[in-house]
């Protein structure tokens, strides 16, 4: 289960350690399903979980409160839902999708993404929707989760609507970046998607953003870029 992906290779042996306690409790707590056709083997539980958990390495669990299941679909599904925009016109919309994260309620995973060990450096959908659950301690996600104690909420806001405002431009005039343009879409997908950097491509996070990498390290209590040099320096 280690082995599967690039930043749990490089975690040291008591990191190992506590990730495997955090899967068993999480795996205890939590009901991971299939939906679709798909029958969810031990093996994809323990991979669903082994991602999800290196959000709250150094957390708890805790962090995941308030829901208990997570379906899995075979591929990409189809989410069905109605909003009404701002100027009060009412929307039906039908749209593809990987990954979803309800509030208070379940995530839902396309297997067929989640099982990838790195082939897109930077994505992960379980981190991804993972983050978005850990945003949604305070309500709808809005890219500013529950910061812990001792941490500055003027510095998150700041290095973080600086880095949104930088990268909304950046992809308008389509320069080139490690980071997925997806994240220019709304602050709650810019903290989803940098989460997800910060664990697989953590040098680009630093590189082009070296502020919000600090605001992640803080929240997320890791520096996976200092991991990957330590590493490197071992090889």
């Amino acid at each position: 289960m280690l082995e599967r992906y690039p930043f749990t290779r490089v975690l040291s042996t008591e990191e190992r350690a506590r990730l495997r306690e955090r899967v068993i409790l999480f795996l205890h707590e939590k009901s991971i399903v299939g939906a679709g056709g798909l029958v969810v083997r031990d093996g994809m539980r323990m991979s669903i979980a082994a991602q999800a958990c290196m959000l709250i390495l150094n957390l708890d669990l805790e962090y995941y409160r308030g829901w208990v299941e997570v379906i899995v679909y075979p591929d990409e599904f189809v989410a069905e839902y109605d909003y009404v925009d701002e100027d009060g016109i009412a929307h039906h919309v039908e749209a593809p999708m990987t990954g979803e994260s309800w509030l208070e309620g379940p995530v839902i995973l396309s297997w067929a993404d989640a099982e990838l060990r790195g082939e897109e450096p930077g994505y992960n959908v379980v981190i991804h929707e993972f983050a978005h659950k850990l945003d949604m301690l305070n309500g709808d996600a809005n890219g500013f989760p529950p910061l812990h104690p001792g941490m500055d909420r003027e510095a998150w806001p700041r290095a973080f609507g600086a880095a949104y405002d930088d990268f909304c431009r950046r992809v308008a005039r389509g320069e080139p970046s490690a980071i997925d343009a997806y994240a220019a879409e709304h602050p709650s997908e810019f903290f989803a998607v940098l989460s997800e950097a910060f664990f697989e491509t953590p040098a680009a996070v630093r590189a082009e953003y070296r502020d919000v990498y600090r605001q992640l390290a803080a929240f997320y209590r890791q520096d996976p870029a200092a991991r990957q040099e330590r590493q490197g320096g071992q090889s």
